[in-house]
């Protein structure tokens, strides 16, 4: 079985992967306390199997965790039927509005602005950071126009976000584990003064259309944050490794170049070919079977994506990088009842960063090897240092 603390196997996880999934579709893994499904069935079923669900347990001891545990009780992702229902209609029917589609241009430019500093950078000092200037401002960006938070917010926003999400690793020292608590009061805080004032002053943008909806003050300031974090994490990391992987496979970087028009399916393909979440897990709410795996009621199992994504009896040449790729059915944006309200905006993100990088900077190319984040749930770059020319 695997170490998610094991160097080695973060750096390149998916031998392991490959191996559990020619032993079974379901195993036991006792250092993560679950069982976990590796084939792309048995991973699908997780998401999908109404007697699965996201039963949220508080972190204790609770005095300690007041606002991380409250953003989790009132978020969507964090609850079944019926109030998930509700609260997903609720979100939906803000959704629905049009302001994704809104922000296409808007997106478009934010992402040539980014790449035009990343290119000045490179020209001053020889390299730069690719996700300093382009994956990690851009989704935040987005989602801050999306909601109408201020832009100038979003650094403070990523370092919130950041420190929350190390909540969902294993194993997690206290420290950090304050530290999230710590950004979850702040981040509530803040939210809840800005969703004060459209309130009293609503303007044509997201967060105000769910502060005048039925939804409760915490659940408006929940579903803020989820959308905040939820939509930086995923994408910061589908652009880094993303491009890392396309200037690791130089033929389908020069392909893309070639074609911007592939930005679309690239997307697509890059999301399969290295998960930015790794892992998602659910609780049995009645005795369950998965592949032939028993799951008991009230315990625990996780849909582990990047195995499902490398599945050879969903995937042809899984394991090839592949921009063309037609059929991908890839479980990215998870799937069932709990799949990614956020998955349309994502996809502009993603394919707007690509489109950028390769009309404005069709020579670029790594200058020295990336430094990975240390967790394993959220598979991520730190640092990607870029060239041109």
């Amino acid at each position: 079985m695997f170490d998610p603390a094991d160097p080695a196997f973060l750096a390149d996880p998916y031998p392991a992967f490959a191996r559990l999934r020619a032993q079974g579709a379901v195993h036991r893994h006792d250092g993560l306390g679950l069982a976990v499904a590796v084939s792309h069935e048995a991973a699908s079923a997780v998401l999908r199997h109404r007697s699965l669900g996201r039963i949220w347990s508080d972190a204790t001891p609770l005095e300690q965790f007041a606002s991380f545990n409250m953003l989790h009780r009132n978020s969507l992702l964090e609850n079944e039927p019926p109030a998930h229902t509700r609260l997903r209609r609720l979100v939906s029917s803000a959704f629905a509005r049009g302001h994704v589609e809104r922000l296409r241009p808007t997106v478009r430019a934010l992402a040539g602005r980014m790449v035009d500093s990343l290119a000045t950078a490179i020209a001053t000092d020889g390299e730069a950071d690719l996700l300093e200037h382009v994956a990690q401002p851009l989704p935040v960006a987005v989602i801050a126009e999306l909601l109408g938070v201020p832009e100038d917010a979003g650094p403070q926003l990523v370092a919130w976000s950041n420190a929350i999400v190390k909540m969902y690793e294993y194993g997690l020292p206290d420290d950090k584990r304050i530290e999230a608590e710590q950004a979850a009061e702040a981040f509530a805080g803040y939210l809840r003064e800005l969703v004060d004032h459209r309130t009293a002053d609503p303007r044509d943008d997201l967060l105000s259309h769910l502060a005048g909806s039925d939804l409760t003050g915490d659940e408006v300031v929940a579903t803020a944050v989820l959308l905040l974090m939820a939509g930086h994490e995923a994408t910061v990391n589908v652009i880094g490794n993303g491009v890392r992987a396309l200037l690791e496979h130089r033929d389908q970087w020069d392909l893309l170049v070639a074609d911007p028009t592939l930005a679309a399916s690239a997307t697509e393909e890059l999301i399969r070919f290295d998960s930015p979440l790794q892992l998602f897990e659910r609780t049995a709410t009645e005795d369950v079977e998965i592949a032939g795996h028993p799951v008991p009621r009230g315990s625990k199992i996780a849909a582990l994506l990047g195995a499902a994504a490398r599945d050879p009896e969903v995937f042809d040449e899984p394991d090839t990088l592949d921009i063309t790729r037609e059929k991908n059915p890839h479980l990215g944006f998870g799937g069932g009842v709990h799949y990614c309200l956020g998955a349309p905006l994502a996809r502009i993100e993603i394919a707007a960063a690509l489109d950028a990088l390769v009309t404005q900077l069709p020579t670029l190319r790594c200058t020295r090897e990336p430094t990975r984040r240390d967790e394993f749930v959220i598979r991520g770059l730190r640092t990607f240092p870029v060239t041109a020319g």
